[in-house]
């Protein structure tokens, strides 16, 4: 794949055209038959969640940290499988394996000291390439982490607004 000729184009575009470059995602989240599941839309697809096991939940699906941890593992995947094209790195494997704690008696409200939400996240990248230099993963490495936008926004949170709508 010529990653350079798909995103020449854009590039172009977005340079050109600043305003053509801000875009704005969108997810949904529905209402199921039962309060410790729900469905997650997010216009091209459809996922269904459900409350831990730890919190109360059946432990067969994905939980919100589960996703939360996913979308992180799969942003940190195609941005380092992009960058490493991009800059011709030879790689053989790249794999991302994503980890977060969290102590779940601040989520049920138990233990008041305790934070609701992950205290640590830690990712390892899986990068076999033999034939790269140090250099290169040093560079590989400093360019994921830098585009990376799931992770970029987890190190430096958006300002985030809440709003209820009135229901009646």
């Amino acid at each position: 794949m010529d990653l350079r000729s798909l995103q020449k184009p854009l590039k172009e575009q977005y340079r050109n055209d600043p305003n053509a470059s801000r875009i704005t995602l969108r997810a949904k989240g529905g209402q199921t038959d039962v309060p410790i599941s729900c469905s997650v839309d997010i216009g091209r697809a459809v996922y269904s969640a459900e409350a831990h096991k730890g919190v109360g939940g059946a432990g067969a699906g994905a939980c919100s940290g589960d996703l939360l941890l996913g979308a992180l593992a799969a942003c940190a995947q195609i941005t380092c499988q992009m960058v490493a094209t991009a800059m011709g790195v030879p790689t053989e494997k790249i794999e991302i394996i994503v980890e977060g704690d969290l102590d779940l008696r601040g989520t049920l409200g138990i233990a008041k000291d305790v934070p609701v939400g992950f205290e640590d996240i830690r990712l390892k990248f899986n990068v076999v390439a033999p034939g790269a230099t140090p250099e290169q993963i040093k560079s590989l490495q400093e360019k994921t982490e830098q585009y990376c936008v799931v992770m970029q926004t987890l190190m430096k949170p958006p300002k985030l607004q809440s709003e209820w709508a009135d229901a009646g």
